[in-house]
């Protein structure tokens, strides 16, 4: 398994993988050295910085997630949310054909060991809330607000 280290705008990225593709990729809450990126992430490390320029809006990369069988039917669900637009944990249980299976996908959404790729973040509460997000909230508000399609800029 090879790791790479990213700065990011909303903090250090660390990510995990080799030939098979990316098991993992974290945030970080402290720095890291972002030293040598082995080559098996090379593609990795440059898609995630044209995503955060804003030149990338799919990633096309070999994943290699360990999770259940049901963590991996949700992980799958959530590569089909479009960049730009959110779901609701309950419209997600729905596609996922269970209604009553809300609080088992929100626990598979919030065990995706591929922030980012696996948009994770795109997934808000049925009142529009930002709910639930390991990177923490604000990390959730900037990944949402730098994926709309309406900019918002300053007043002042």
């Amino acid at each position: 398994m090879e790791t790479a280290y990213i700065e990011t705008p909303i903090g250090f990225a660390e990510i995990k993988g080799d030939e098979n593709g990316l098991s993992s990729i974290s945030v970080l809450n402290e720095n890291k050295p972002k030293g040598i990126v082995p080559e098996v992430l090379e593609d990795a490390v440059y898609q995630f910085q044209e995503y955060f320029e804003g030149k990338r809006q799919n990633f096309t990369l070999k994943l290699n997630p360990e999770g259940t069988d049901f963590q991996k039917k949700v992980w799958e669900k959530l590569q089909s949310i479009p960049f730009g637009k959110t779901v609701s944990y309950l419209e997600l249980s729905k596609q996922l054909g269970d209604v009553k299976a809300i609080r088992a996908v929100a626990a598979a959404n919030g065990k995706n060991p591929l922030w980012i790729v696996v948009p994770c973040h795109r997934v808000i509460g049925s009142n529009g809330d930002l709910v639930g997000y390991a990177g923490g909230l604000a990390r959730k508000k900037w990944l949402l607000e730098h994926e709309s399609p309406v900019k918002q800029t300053s007043l002042f």
